[in-house]
């Protein structure tokens, strides 16, 4: 099917739904079909190209809108992940200003700190 077939044809079909469709228009269907019929076939060519540029050409296309998106989603769900940890380093660091028993554990566990008395054993597990 050539180009010139393929918009006459769809020339057709919009006239028939306007006529179907929107009875009430026939002033605008009167309107359209006195236009000569290139200009016609131009609007439909220009519309057809002009969606065509913007679905799969423009810089706003639904690819690079689907990947903005989804890079949207994962920076939200690792600002909820830090948001999280932060209020659980906020609670970890109460805690251990408040409990000296606690800073204690937290030294010999963390920094392998111990007293002056004290010998450490470090056991690596293998």
């Amino acid at each position: 099917m050539s180009m010139a077939l393929f918009v006459e044809h769809l020339n057709q079909m919009i006239v028939f739904f306007l006529c179907k469709c929107l009875p009430s228009s026939k002033k605008l269907i009167k309107m359209i079909l006195k236009l000569p019929r290139i200009a016609r076939k131009f609007y439909i060519v220009f519309g057809i190209l002009f969606l065509f540029w913007m679905i799969f050409i423009d810089s706003n296309d639904f690819y690079t809108q689907f990947k903005l998106n989804n890079q949207l989603n994962t920076l939200e769900a690792e600002k909820e992940f830090y948001h999280n940890k932060i209020e659980e380093v906020k609670q970890e660091r109460e805690q251990l200003l408040t409990d000296k028993d606690e800073l204690e554990k937290f030294a010999r566990e963390n920094y392998l700190m111990k007293r002056e008395s004290e010998d450490l054993f470090i056991i690596v597990k293998e």
